[in-house]
């Protein structure tokens, strides 16, 4: 009976913080971005493309013929920016033999940028498909880091 009536509480509870829309901050972020994962899809022109090309502006730290790496807008980490080829390679599942100088590139800027950046440690993340919670069909790789990272991460 106790039981039964927590469980109902709880759906009370759950259906009015939804209602008024009251979620924890991570909880937002998570759920923004697995809606957004859930709902994109691969297109011929991405926001990526559209930095790469300067059409919109971005925080560039680095640039070179093959990547470029930007601050992300809507930083996970006192440090979070992305390595992006210049290439359009969707999604790390369409990558083929012919990719690997410019997948090589990525993972040694990555790298170096990293260690100037996060000297005490980083991780990398590539989220691939939707349930990889891949918002941008442009692969990239995110490079987070400047403080203690939890394990596991997802």
């Amino acid at each position: 009976m106790l039981f039964r009536k927590l469980t109902n509480h709880s759906k009370v509870l759950f259906y009015v913080t939804r209602f008024i829309n009251f979620k924890p901050n991570t909880f937002v972020a998570m759920s923004s971005e697995v809606d957004k994962a859930q709902s994109a899809y691969k297109s011929k022109s991405t926001i990526f493309d559209k930095i790469i090309s300067k059409e919109i502006p971005a925080d560039i730290i680095f640039e070179n013929e093959k990547c470029m790496a930007f601050n992300d807008v809507n930083p996970q980490a006192p440090v979070h920016f992305l390595v992006i080829p210049k290439k359009q390679i969707p999604m790390l599942d369409d990558a083929s033999e012919g990719d690997q100088s410019i997948l090589g590139e990525l993972l040694l800027t990555a790298k170096t940028l990293a260690k100037q950046r996060c000297p005490d440690g980083y991780r990398l993340v590539i989220n691939n498909g939707k349930q990889g919670c891949q918002s941008v069909y442009h692969l990239h790789i995110h490079i987070i880091g400047g403080r203690q990272l939890n394990w596991p991460p997802g």
